[in-house]
């Protein structure tokens, strides 16, 4: 597995517990940085995916 599908992972992870902490606090700014965790994390994770592909894992 390559290591942008790893960080991609937990970016992703990352931004789901900011969007859900956002919810309990009603903070919409932590909202919106969880969101955009979450598709930074998704492209990387493509991206590693695209990478073990080439590399034909």
């Amino acid at each position: 597995m390559d290591r942008d599908r790893i960080e991609g992972s937990a970016k992703e992870l990352e931004g789901k517990i900011k969007e859900a902490a956002a919810k309990v606090l009603g903070d919409a700014k932590l909202k919106s940085e969880g969101k955009a965790d979450q598709a930074a994390g998704k492209v990387q994770n493509a991206v590693g995916g695209v990478k073990d592909t080439l590399k034909g894992k």
